[in-house]
């Protein structure tokens, strides 16, 4: 049996997981900092990694305990390395290095977005329900288109195995849920903006107002995506709509256009690669929406974690370690931070 203390500190989410045999989750703890960073409409860098120094203790002996581990029991320590806040990510590295060292257990270096794409490869059950009994992701899978949607990127990936990825495209401005937080603020909604947008457009009317998609249909750019000029389409609707601004409908409108963006490329470079499976993941994968167009236009068999596993959280890190430790693979005691890592 192998078991995996997972943690993850690569922005504002403090995070430890306990994992077995890397599929079951045994505890998955992540404390939030959203209502800290409310105030200042986004994350606060400094006041982040601040947090995750209170934090991350009680957070890992937390998930020892729920897990019924002790640390004689633990096979190997993964920990996010990057990309993600500097100061964040560092909190966790240290802890990591000073866990692995003094317990004697391999360190393992994980990156923040392969951790997204094997959350798709757990087991969809929270701990302690019971055990999942449905169809998994398995090798014969692969190869494996992957969408990587979230606050900080955007990104195409061919995945033909464990750890092999190329890069197909991503996006070259602003990342969708980027997008979402900014698009959010110019409505006068709250932050996270994803979710505040979701909720606004339940009530809208999502073809009042036919907004960009940027490089749909772009030979030049096939895989690539843009959300700068959608955002500013949005904030030139709001002015010239003046006072009062028909926020459902706007915000209907703005998310139809990324969901239509994001499902529309991820067809074509699946079609275009020949990949046998679709993983879509990262916070936005989260969105109601885009899990209704990939449902309705999706021709591939297709993966997508749980809503609780599609935001940050250790669980996927977990994941992620024990495939790199099922490979041979360990951290030198000098494996540092890379705050613009990139995973292909």
């Amino acid at each position: 049996m192998t078991l995996i203390l997972g943690i993850e500190t690569s922005c504002d989410e403090t995070a430890a997981a306990v994992l077995v045999d890397g599929r079951r989750l045994l505890s998955n703890i992540v404390a939030s900092q959203i209502d800290l960073h409310r105030q200042y409409g986004g994350v606060f860098p400094e006041v982040a990694s601040r947090q995750h120094v209170l934090t991350i203790r009680p957070v890992i002996e937390q998930a020892l305990r729920e897990a019924q581990v002790d640390w004689d029991d633990l096979t190997a320590v993964a920990v996010t390395y990057g990309p993600g806040l500097a100061g964040s990510l560092l909190v966790g590295m240290n802890l990591a290095k000073g866990i692995a060292l003094a317990r004697g257990l391999p360190l393992i270096g994980v990156n923040h977005l392969e951790g997204h794409i094997y959350s798709n490869w757990l087991d969809p059950v929270r701990p302690g329900e019971p055990p999942y009994e449905g169809p998994r992701l398995s090798e014969a899978d692969f190869p494996i288109l992957v969408l990587v949607v979230s606050g900080g990127h955007t990104e195409l990936l061919l995945m033909r195995g464990h750890g092999q990825y190329e890069r197909l495209g991503g996006t070259l401005d602003d990342a969708a849920g980027e997008a979402f937080d900014k698009v959010a603020r110019l409505l006068g909604l709250p932050y996270p903006g994803g979710p505040a947008i979701q909720k606004a457009a339940e009530r809208g009317d999502a073809e009042r107002f036919p907004l960009p998609r940027a490089l749909l249909n772009a030979p030049d750019h096939p895989f690539d995506f843009s959300f700068s000029g959608l955002k500013t389409a949005v904030l030139r609707l709001v002015r010239e709509l003046g006072d009062p601004v028909p926020v459902a409908d706007v915000a209907a409108s703005f998310q139809a256009a990324v969901v239509d963006v994001l499902v529309s490329k991820t067809i074509h470079a699946a079609e275009v690669t020949r990949a046998r499976h679709v993983c879509v993941c990262g916070g936005v994968a989260a969105n109601r929406a885009l899990r209704e167009e990939l449902t309705r236009r999706m021709p591939l068999p297709y993966s997508i974690p749980p809503i609780w596993l599609c935001t940050d959280n250790a669980a996927m890190i977990a994941c992620a370690g024990y495939y790199r430790f099922l490979a041979g693979e360990k951290a030198d005691w000098d494996l540092d931070v890379e705050a613009s890592a990139r995973l292909a």
